[in-house]
């Protein structure tokens, strides 16, 4: 057992040396898709804003535009939202704003605060935690991983319910 400790360092070595040399050569600025170039998926939802406005795909024919996917239960959507309004604001660029799995009156509050980039904003209110939920449950999960996932769906569900926010800032 200690003779293999001595060659762990090694065998971490060469394991790391075998990644790097596998990215070289590669460009790191190259955003690789399956979807470029691809026409949108169709699609039925509502408007953020004016909720009896029914959006599809033809919103995005014939126009180049920016998709972003977006909620306020999303750290990283905060994070990136000053450089959506410097997008839309300074460089002139049409961004469509999907709030995805969220309470609309947040996904308001939270644009009138922080300022709205999007020139349209498509509503999804996803699949409810509950119905996530159910469907694990239902295929009685063996690891104790899908438990804790199925626990904490259900959890954070309760807490939107009633109001709370399942984190914080």
């Amino acid at each position: 057992m200690k003779r293999f400790l001595l060659f762990l360092p090694l065998l971490i070595a060469v394991v790391l040396g075998v990644v790097l040399f596998a990215g070289i050569g590669k460009d790191p600025t190259k955003l690789e898709s399956a979807l470029i170039g691809k026409p949108v998926p169709a699609f039925s939802l509502k408007d953020l804003n004016t909720p009896e406005t029914q959006l599809n795909e033809t919103l995005f024919k014939g126009k180049v535009q920016l998709l972003n996917v977006w909620g306020t239960w999303c750290p990283a959507c905060r994070d990136e939202h000053d450089d959506l309004m410097w997008l839309a604001e300074d460089e002139g660029v049409s961004i469509v704003g999907l709030n995805y799995k969220d309470n609309r009156d947040d996904a308001l509050v939270w644009l009138d605060r922080l300022g709205n980039p999007y020139s349209t904003s498509i509503y999804d209110p996803g699949v409810p935690w509950v119905l996530i939920w159910a469907s694990m449950v239902r295929r009685r999960p063996s690891s104790l991983m899908s438990r804790v996932w199925c626990a904490i769906a259900m959890l954070a569900w309760l807490m939107r319910r009633s109001g709370r926010r399942p984190c914080c800032r």
